[in-house]
């Protein structure tokens, strides 16, 4: 089940079903070789600074970030938290010259894919997370 919540922020996630059957056929997709569940998702969406204090406490990083991705899959299921500073959303959807909601749904899947196991460490694991974010954005419309 996925839930929505925020931690100062005033900003309403509008689209909540829409988005949960996206997720979940997300995940569906990726399980052609392993059979994944769709477990509890959190998405918190917060404040830069709220993202800041705990990228501080949890990843000992001193900077923002638009996402932090909690993973507590066990057993196929996946499930976790994800962390969402509105305001690098807002500010990454003028840097790249997209949507405030294209880039939002885009930092939503990134989390997911992170759950799903997908890593963004190396130039190559990047790349493919960049294009799957992209596949999945194109079937959301």
């Amino acid at each position: 089940m996925v839930k929505y919540f925020r931690e100062n922020t005033r900003f309403v996630f509008k689209g909540r079903r829409d988005n949960n059957e996206w997720i979940k056929d997300v995940i569906a997709s990726e399980s052609a070789n392993v059979k994944f569940k769709t477990g509890d998702i959190n998405i918190i969406f917060c404040s830069d600074e709220y993202l800041l204090e705990l990228n501080k406490k949890y990843l000992s990083h001193d900077f923002y970030t638009d996402i932090i991705t909690f993973d507590n899959c066990s057993d196929k299921i996946i499930s976790g938290d994800l962390f969402i500073s509105i305001d690098r959303v807002r500010e990454n959807s003028r840097t790249y010259s997209s949507s405030f909601d294209e880039e939002l749904h885009r930092v939503i899947i990134h989390g997911v894919l992170h759950l799903l196991g997908y890593k963004d460490k190396t130039k190559a694991q990047g790349k493919v997370m960049r294009e799957k974010e992209s596949f999945y954005l194109n079937l959301r419309h």
